[in-house]
């Protein structure tokens, strides 16, 4: 946990604790900075002078709009992980002729380049919004474009973070991939925003480092710049002018929470039941980061990067050296890969119109293993490319390659990917239950598979009918709803009674009490972010499968989420609910 100098935490007279959704486990107590405001339009700048002034004002948006993506393009190429899928893809949007002939429009028409670039990423969002989903969250990033377009326009500072100097909690209404490209990582104690979600860039780029985060918290950008704030993850709170005693506990709970990595044997219960714990990684970057110890194989490589941001579709020949590469990193152990999860949500830019026609509700869409039936050729070379890696491998570590198919809703679907992936030589084959009806139907689908992993993210949205990218719903998408503990409770018993592994890569997996019901439901294997798993090790190695049990009933026969977390935590150790700060 960082902390700033003692003499300078607040008296308790500052504004109350603000409350949020917490991102990870850790917490932070460091003084409060503010991301820079949007620059403003000044009137003299919103419309033309006259109209021959439209080919040089043209000339300045797209001589802007050019060099915000070449900006952010050189960001990606130097970022890791998570934030440089997203800075790429931020590039793309103030790279999109779209955008720009929008632009050009509101020029010819007689507005200033600044406006014209405000308003065309405006009318953009309004269909983003309309459109939901992934659509939705990409607003955040496509109004940073906007921004650091007008400032470039106006010849002002582009809006964020001034330089930082010493450890600092950042605080924004919202982060962009740009603003968080610009962080010095080594001075950031924590974020904090008012707005995005639990499965938003912030979150992602959070949970990927291991920084505190809370979002949705609202109210925080009130508190005034330069207070000293401690920021609970674990708790999804914001506290300006901590006293002595917060500090002391979360200074004292992060240095338990350090001593619990260094247990790096394998996951399992107090007496002895195997539960492996593996990482959700989204490039092969993140798997090479990922310590020696830190988890005992990957049970979630996303592989959309390779696709997302490609202007053709990657070729097996492309593929496969990302592939070997990948295997390579994880030496032998287990690598669960997800074939690509895109489609009209997650637009694949060399996709033809009618390959991705418009859709309603995208959500509920072409998206993921349903891709088979618009562009078929991308799963079948993604497999045969799979397939070569896998082939590379000695033979005795080719049974640790594992692919699993998103999206999957009913056994005939989970019939024919592993029939396909079977033939391209992938030995174990599996698919994510994501949807309700592949819950339900989860006996039969393992009858096709070797394995399923539940993805407790999508799942969740899927049962409760919520956007899970919508803040205001947060309560809906809790994972202890009883009706989506059903699901998972159902799919893990016809896993037992199959004699096959049952999966969860859903952050739930990261919450250590969640963790102990999960394995008394009979999942097999957790996934998480890396600086999640120690806190879930510790869990469950101080209780036994039998408690597991009892927790995951009393939670099974809870009427409301609130009331099964409540019961969970009742049955848990409570040394170790105190020691990891479950009680929250």
């Amino acid at each position: 946990m960082t902390t700033a100098n003692r003499t300078r935490i607040q008296p308790p007279t500052q504004p109350p604790t603000v409350s949020g959704l917490g991102v990870g486990r850790s917490a932070a107590v460091a003084p409060l900075v503010l991301v820079r405001s949007v620059p403003a339009i000044p009137p003299d700048a919103q419309r033309l002078r006259d109209p021959s002034d439209a080919p040089e004002a043209l000339a300045l948006a797209r001589r802007a709009l050019a060099e915000v993506a070449a900006e952010l393009a050189e960001r990606a190429a130097a970022a890791p992980g998570a934030l440089a899928d997203v800075l790429r893809s931020t590039s793309d949007m103030a790279a999109d002729p779209e955008l720009a002939d929008r632009v050009r429009v509101l020029i010819e028409a007689g507005q200033g380049p600044a406006v014209a670039v405000d308003e065309a990423v405006a009318e953009i969002i309004a269909l983003l919004t309309a459109a939901g989903g992934l659509f939705a969250e990409r607003s955040t990033d496509l109004r940073s474009v906007r921004d650091h377009v007008v400032a470039r326009i106006l010849g002002l500072p582009a809006p964020g973070l001034p330089e930082l100097r010493e450890p600092s909690v950042v605080c924004a209404v919202d982060l962009s991939p740009a603003d968080t490209a610009s962080l010095d990582l080594t001075k950031v104690a924590a974020l904090v925003t008012e707005s995005g979600g639990p499965t938003g860039h912030t979150a992602v780029i959070a949970r990927q480092l291991g920084i505190p985060c809370v979002v949705r918290a609202s109210g925080a950008t009130r508190i005034p710049e330069g207070t000293v704030v401690a920021v609970d993850a674990a708790n999804g709170t914001v506290t300006a002018g901590p006293d002595e005693a917060l500090v002391d506990s979360l200074r004292a709970r992060a240095d338990r929470e350090r001593a619990l990595a260094e247990d790096t044997a394998p996951g399992a219960t107090a007496d002895g039941r195997p539960v492996a714990l593996l990482a959700n990684v989204g490039t092969v970057h993140d798997i090479e980061q990922l310590g020696p110890s830190a988890a005992e194989g990957v049970g979630l490589f996303r592989t959309e990067v390779l696709f997302l941001d490609a202007v053709q579709a990657p070729s097996r020949e492309q593929q496969t050296p990302v592939y070997v590469r990948a295997l390579a990193a994880t030496k032998g152990a287990r690598t669960v890969v997800r074939t690509l999860d895109a489609g009209s949500d997650k637009p694949l830019a060399f996709a033809t119109q009618t390959d991705q026609e418009h859709e309603e509700n995208p959500a509920l869409g072409v998206r993921g293993y349903r891709l088979v039936r618009t562009l078929p050729e991308l799963l079948e070379e993604q497999l045969a490319a799979l397939g070569e890696a896998t082939r590379a491998l000695p033979p005795g570590d080719r049974a640790c390659v594992w692919a699993m198919a998103p999206m999957i809703s009913t056994p005939d679907e989970a019939r024919s990917f592993a029939r396909l992936a079977r033939a391209h030589g992938v030995e174990t084959v599996g698919a994510m239950i994501e949807v309700p009806a592949a819950a339900l139907r989860a006996s039969s689908i393992l009858a096709e598979v070797d394995f399923v992993s539940i993805g407790t993210n999508d799942l969740a949205q899927y049962t409760m009918a919520t956007d899970r990218l919508s803040g205001e719903l947060a309560d809906l998408l809790d994972p202890w709803q009883p009706a989506v503990l059903d699901l998972v409770a159902a799919t893990a018993r016809a896993g037992t009674a199959a004699r096959k592994p049952v999966g969860v890569c859903g952050e739930s997996a990261a919450d250590p009490l969640m963790a102990l019901a999960l394995t008394g439901m009979g999942v097999t294997s957790l996934s998480m972010s890396a600086p999640a798993l120690p806190a879930v090790r510790h869990a469950l190695r101080h209780h036994t499968l039998a408690r597991c049990r009892a927790i995951a009933e009393a939670a099974l026969s809870a009427p409301t989420a609130a009331q099964a977390r409540r019961a969970a935590l009742a049955l848990a150790d409570a040394e170790v609910a105190a020691l990891l700060g479950l009680g929250g």
